[in-house]
């Protein structure tokens, strides 16, 4: 994770999240969670990347606090404000998905609710969403924020569990 912040509970053992395969790892900083799913997780954005003709190389999830992802907001990208998921890319080419997708636990409770939809889908959401902005999506206006959310709703359709 090159510069970022690095002092998070990391899984060595892969049966803590059900196992980790082919680039992708799940982490955990400052909040009680626990992944459900994690292979059949792993599966489906694997999924997604080959649909979009992209290989992963290394996606390292870090599941954290609304505080923690504050601190990394305002550190690394001069923004105070609380978010659900800020994603870096540190691909050196544009056909691989190489980043770390940081991802606030409080903040997907807290959209579920006000959402209406379950946690669950709410975070696959989230997660999607930052594999999304690694492949070129964006969006920073309303025109690329409906096309961000068509783009997640087709990914969530590819789940098959």
């Amino acid at each position: 994770m090159s510069d970022l912040p690095t002092e998070h509970d990391e899984f060595e053992d892969e049966d803590d999240f059900g196992g980790e395969s082919h680039g992708i790892e799940f982490m955990v900083e400052e909040v009680e969670f626990e992944l459900a799913d994690a292979q059949e997780l792993t599966s489906w954005i694997e999924r997604v990347a080959e649909v979009h003709e992209h290989e992963i190389v290394q996606l390292t999830y870090i599941f954290c606090s609304d505080e923690y992802l504050h601190k990394v907001n305002v550190e690394y990208l001069d923004h105070d404000t609380y978010t659900d998921v800020i994603t870096f890319d540190n691909a050196d080419d544009a056909d691989i998905l190489e980043g770390d997708i940081f991802i606030s636990v409080d903040r997907v409770r807290e959209n579920a609710l006000t959402h209406g939809v379950t946690f669950r889908d709410e975070l696959h959401r989230v997660m999607i969403h930052g594999v999304l902005h690694l492949l070129g999506y964006a969006d920073k206006d309303l025109l690329s924020q409906t096309a961000m959310r068509k783009k997640e709703d087709d990914c969530l359709l590819l789940r098959t569990f």
